[in-house]
């Protein structure tokens, strides 16, 4: 019963979650011989949609050779994470849907519109720069710094560097102060 107790608090430890997510990538690298990550998954879907709408253009891209669209532990990390947040929100009690976060109205207005545009486009940016930079924070955050890659953890540093950038300038110099 302490056990379940764990998972209705909202917020964890950073440190049992950071080690959890540690030995899951260990595990990954270990079971599987592939590092974890998130955004393969991503294209494994596309890969999916485009055998459904045109498998012999699909199954031609050089991409598609290495990277075979299927269902597999790798792209089920997608659905386990929306479904995981979930189940947490809801087991906490913190579960509710809001369109537009308080920060963001506050500083752009309420037009959820606006907000999903704007989230849209950030994810598509986001999934080209993880494409362009050969994975995504989690990929070279985690992964890439458990197996001591250089270039995983200046790339995970310039996605930091990048993020804290484009938030400074959207709530700094765009928009008001943060309080």
């Amino acid at each position: 019963m302490v056990m379940f107790g764990f998972f209705t608090q909202s917020v964890w430890s950073p440190y049992l979650a950071g080690a959890g997510i540690g030995i899951l990538s260990c595990l990954a690298l270990m079971v599987a011989d592939r590092p974890l990550g998130c955004s393969t998954a991503f294209v494994k879907a596309r890969g999916l949609i485009g055998k459904i709408i045109n498998p012999e253009k699909t199954e031609k891209m050089a991409y598609y050779q290495d990277i075979v669209p299927k269902v597999d532990w790798a792209f089920m990390i997608i659905p386990g994470i929306i479904i995981g947040a979930f189940l947490s929100s809801v087991l906490s009690g913190t579960f509710h849907l809001i369109w537009v976060p308080a920060l963001w109205g506050s500083v752009f207005g309420d037009d959820a519109v606006l907000r999903v545009i704007v989230a849209l486009a950030g994810g598509i940016l986001l999934g080209f720069g993880a494409r362009w930079a050969g994975g995504c924070t989690s990929g070279h955050g985690i992964s890439g710094s458990i197996q001591l890659s250089l270039a995983s953890m200046i790339t995970a540093a310039f996605f930091f560097a990048g993020g804290i950038a484009v938030a400074l300038l959207l709530y700094r110099v765009i928009g008001v102060a943060i309080p």
